[in-house]
């Protein structure tokens, strides 16, 4: 069974038992989160429910594994012939979530 939830400003297309990035929450590693379902759909695509916005009735549970942070990305700003340079460094930070159940 497939799902798609909405967490952080994004939309993530999930099913059960997979492992997912997403913006950090503020949870503790080994807590349970509920999302809400906008759309559910079973994985040979015969059933198909859409929500507006999301599914009545239909949750998506997932666990807390971990905090992190992503790889670091560098951002350049170069200006010829007048000796400007800037490097900065960006490491997002994210929450790593375990898909346990949908339904």
């Amino acid at each position: 069974m497939y799902a798609v939830i909405s967490t952080g400003g994004k939309q993530y297309f999930v099913q059960q038992g997979e492992k997912i990035q997403v913006e950090k929450l503020d949870l503790e590693p080994g807590q349970t989160l509920l999302l809400d379902a906008m759309l559910v759909a079973e994985s040979d695509g015969s059933k198909v429910q859409v929500g507006t916005p999301f599914v009545a009735g239909i949750k998506v549970t997932a666990k807390v594994l971990e905090h992190g942070r992503a790889d670091k990305i560098s951002i350049i700003k170069f200006k010829p012939k007048v000796r400007y340079r800037r490097n900065v460094g960006h490491r997002q930070p994210f929450t790593l979530l375990e898909i346990e159940k949908i339904g």
